[in-house]
């Protein structure tokens, strides 16, 4: 697909996405009305407030309040009031420019190397709906600068304040990023109309299974050894001089861990092997997904397998958290209510962008180095490729050229 072709989807799609989140923000106001606390229940609009809020233009209590005091006594006190009202609707505009600047080009990558043609519809839309989560939480962190300073203790724990705006408002942003998806994909079908399906890649299956066992050794490595419980806690606990860069464990365990596991203490085993299960799950999707990847992307080059990558990764870890919920949800009787048990979905993202980013990179080295890269199609061993093998054609046969004619024997003299 061309870029021109591509960059329609792309452009509607975050256009989309960047109305969808405004939308949601803006609604915060309506939980605020007498009634909807007797329809949804206090419980139910207090947790709608906390997955819109971060994505509202109305400044939460902490804004206001700080506003409110420094504009209590005096005109200049009111203009340091205002400031912090100002500061806040910043971070607002520079995280709603971020959403559509982050998203605009990852989508265009992804429908011109993943086109939505038939035998690629679903993984395009997967694709897709993987970097609106990665785009909200990097348009989250982008403008979290601002908003922290709006609350009038900026340098106070920066960074763990920084680690807590990334995860915020994930939620709302899964909705909000499927539905763009949706339609990103629906515009790449109109815009390739009439193209013809395109043939998969070829590439030869050990290089394939090589390339991915090695990029999801490398998400492994963040499920089950860096979110093993020590692990996690001595992260957590780093500590550096300066003021700054004080107390970066809360950063790291964000940009770092996928989850979070201890042992079977105090648990039944068959309970604590079920709840790793989902772990299983992750990694399966990874490694099927880094498997494909070669063979659907259209080429597969290094910036395209990156980000497919870490797209892989956030599937996997939304997959993983969808069976964790039913899993809590059938321990519990769903006595918490669906609001309560979603609160952890979209969370990771960080992680699955900082480890999606090595494990794409190290899937395509390996991929090169083992033969796996153009050119090497025609030295794929029959039945092992990932792709069909073209239909072998039988030899001409041999032109017969026709026969001399039959020379009559002398006649004898006399």
């Amino acid at each position: 697909m061309t870029y021109r072709r591509a960059a329609i989807p792309a452009l509607a799609g975050g256009l989309l996405l960047t109305a969808l989140l405004w939308w949601a923000g803006a609604s915060v106001n309506a939980l605020h009305l007498a009634g909807t606390s007797e329809v949804l229940g206090g419980r139910a609009a207090a947790e709608l407030q906390y997955w819109l809020t971060p994505w509202s233009y109305d400044p939460p209590d902490s804004v206001r309040f700080g506003a409110g005091v420094s504009g209590g006594i005096g005109d200049a006190a009111g203009t340091d009031g205002s400031r912090y009202l100002s500061l806040y609707a910043t971070s607002m505009q520079i995280r709603f420019s971020a959403v559509f600047a982050v998203f605009m080009p990852g989508a265009l990558l992804l429908v011109r190397r993943l086109p939505p043609v038939r035998g690629r519809v679903t993984a395009a839309l997967l694709a897709v709906w993987a970097w609106g989560l990665v785009a909200g939480m990097l348009a989250a962190v982008l403008s979290a600068p601002w908003s922290i300073a709006s609350r009038g203790h900026g340098s106070y724990r920066f960074l763990p304040q920084l680690a807590s705006a990334s995860s915020s408002g994930q939620q709302i942003t899964v909705l909000a990023a499927l539905v763009a998806a949706t339609g990103t994909v629906l515009a790449a079908r109109i815009t390739t109309k009439g193209a013809g399906p395109l043939p998969l890649g070829q590439v030869p299956a050990r290089a394939a299974r090589l390339a991915a066992t090695v990029g999801t050794a490398v998400v492994a490595l963040s499920l089950l050894v860096l979110s093993y419980q020590p692990v996690a806690a001595a992260i957590q606990t780093v500590s550096l001089s300066g003021r700054l860069l004080s107390e970066p464990g809360d950063f790291l365990r964000q940009w770092l861990l996928l989850g979070g596991w201890s042992g079977p203490a105090g648990a039944p085993l068959g309970d604590w092997l079920l709840y790793r299960v989902a772990d299983g799950l992750l990694l399966a999707v990874v490694w099927w997904a880094l498997r494909k990847l070669p063979v659907l992307l259209t080429p597969a080059t290094v910036p395209a397998m990156a980000a497919g990558a870490v797209c892989a990764t956030v599937i996997g870890l939304l997959a993983r958290q969808l069976l964790q919920m039913g899993l809590t949800g059938a321990d519990s009787g769903m006595r918490w209510g669906l609001l309560q048990l979603t609160g952890g979905l979209g969370g990771g993202v960080p992680a699955a962008l900082t480890w999606g980013l090595v494990a794409g990179l190290l899937t395509a080295l390996t991929l090169r180095a083992a033969g796996g890269g153009a050119g090497t199609a025609d030295a794929t061993p029959p039945g092992d490729s990932l792709a069909p093998a073209p239909p072998a054609t039988l030899p001409d046969p041999p032109a017969t050229a026709p026969a001399p004619p039959t020379a009559l024997p002398d006649r004898p003299a006399g």
